[in-house]
């Protein structure tokens, strides 16, 4: 398996590894599979005993196995069953499904260390930088941005890992206290919390501008855990296996996904395991107030909104407007052309701010062939779900777990049962949004007990990248 450039596929194909480690690529394009490996009915039959007796990390073994050939299978296997224990994640299952009515099930992915959907990747991916650099000898310094969940996930994964030191971008204010607390209370010289004066996609701009400097990024090994990383991405695929696996009784039944996504990384992963031939019908994008998106798979324009234009809501971790992994899904819809990617998105979206691909005969299909339908969500659309469903079930979700449900239930009707709603967080990390909704809090569990209250380490920056640059050169590398 190799991974080729979105921007330069003609470009030598590089191995995993290779990939693992740099991230981003340098003509600013992402990295994907020259081709998906494609699996059959037999293939999913094998995984559903696998997960049933071995469980989790054996599945994840065998799913990685497609996508790596530059790590023993030996080596392979140690790195998932470290990724994914029951001390972890606080259960053997590490996933699971649970029914909500109606036909909609919810896929549980928040029992790991910062109870986000994030852990499900970050521990895996913490997993292979470490072996990777013991094999190579060599440190890394992580640069990333997070609108919410993806940094504290990425910092307890990198914590105790010598080789390693993380430069986490956020935007300043715009997460909740309790992200913000999880991130900014490490005691931890190789972590760096950074608030940016702006919006996320300020930060992720910031990212990638640092990442184009390719002197600058080799002199100071700079590699990434955002989900520009495909290591990350296909951390993911795995879960999307997995609730498959749980949700179903036979390896050819159909079901759907609601993705509550921002920065379509997650729903990027279940585009890549339909692909491969998962029996996926239909990916529903949840959105909220920031819509972009969802007006892309309405209507074919792909709009970025500027700072003053992306909404402060109560789904922090999805106002964004600037998706970052929506490239790898253009790339695919338009066939792969590379030329016509990069006059989409390193010159038409630079000069004009959006795109337009109503006109595209691919478009036309982009339900049909990739399964492809959104819908939006508001304040008050999320504070009434997570009454109801709380009413209705007992069950207590979070914010952007709301607005999936709540256009899972808005298209109910053409979507094919069952529809896997993916939970993105647990409802502890949102108490302001769950108070307006039940008029209480959900119960904090221990491990998480007085954290807003402890020292905030953070550094406040400018937006600009010559100020994070010096931030980076004056901060001493792991030796």
């Amino acid at each position: 398996m190799r991974y080729v450039s979105t921007r330069d596929p003609q470009k030598a194909g590089l191995p995993f590894c290779d990939i693992l480690l740099e991230g981003l690529a340098p003509d600013g394009g992402l990295y994907l599979p020259e081709s998906y490996p494609l699996i059959s009915a037999e293939t999913l039959a094998e995984w559903r005993e696998l997960l049933k007796t071995q469980g989790y990390a054996a599945l994840a073994t065998a799913v990685l196995s497609l996508y790596v050939d530059d790590i023993p299978a030996d080596d392979l296997a140690g790195i998932c069953a470290r990724a994914y224990t029951a001390e972890k994640f606080g259960t053997d299952d590490i996933v699971g499904v649970t029914e909500i009515g109606d036909g909609l099930l919810l896929g549980h992915l928040s029992n790991g260390p910062t109870a986000a959907f994030k852990d499900m990747a970050m521990q895996l991916l913490g997993e292979l930088f470490e072996y990777e650099l013991e094999r190579r000898d060599r440190t890394l310094t992580i640069l990333g941005a997070t609108s919410g969940d993806t940094g504290s996930a990425a910092e307890y994964a990198m914590l105790g890992k010598d080789r390693v030191r993380v430069f986490m971008l956020t935007p300043a204010g715009r997460m909740s206290p309790f992200q913000q607390a999880q991130m900014f209370s490490l005691d931890d010289p190789t972590i760096v919390n950074i608030a940016v004066d702006g919006v996320f996609d300020d930060c992720q701009d910031l990212v990638k501008t640092v990442n184009g400097d390719l002197a600058f990024k080799a002199e100071h090994r700079l590699g990434a855990v955002n989900s520009i990383n495909w290591a990350r991405l296909v951390a993911q695929v795995i879960y999307y296996v997995a609730l498959y696996l749980h949700a179903t009784e036979s390896d050819d039944q159909t079901v759907t996904f609601t993705v509550p996504s921002g920065n379509f990384g997650n729903i990027c992963a279940g585009h890549i395991a339909r692909e491969m031939g998962v029996p996926i019908s239909t990916l529903v994008l949840a959105t909220n107030e920031n819509d972009v998106l969802a007006e892309f798979f309405a209507t074919g324009l792909y709009r970025v909104r500027g700072t003053a234009e992306t909404h402060e809501t109560s789904s922090p971790s999805m106002d964004i407007s600037k998706a970052s992994n929506f490239e790898r899904f253009i790339f695919d819809l338009i066939g792969r052309d590379a030329g016509e990617l990069r006059r989409l998105f390193a010159e038409e979206l630079v000069r004009e701010g959006q795109f337009d691909l109503s006109g595209l005969p691919a478009f036309s299909r982009v339900r049909d062939r990739f399964g492809f339908v959104a819908g939006s969500s508001s304040h008050a659309d999320r504070v009434a779900t997570i009454a109801a469903e709380h009413e209705r079930t007992g069950v207590t979700i979070d914010p952007h777990t709301a607005d999936g449900v709540k256009v899972a239930r808005d298209l109910r009707a053409e979507l094919t049962p069952p529809v896997i709603v993916l939970e993105t967080a647990l409802p502890v990390k949102f108490s302001q949004t769950i108070v307006e909704a039940l008029g209480h809090d959900v119960e904090r569990p221990e491990r998480f007990a007085g954290i807003e209250d402890l020292p905030r380490r953070v550094v406040d920056l400018p937006n600009d990248a010559d100020a994070l640059k010096a931030l980076i050169a004056g901060t001493p590398q792991p030796a």
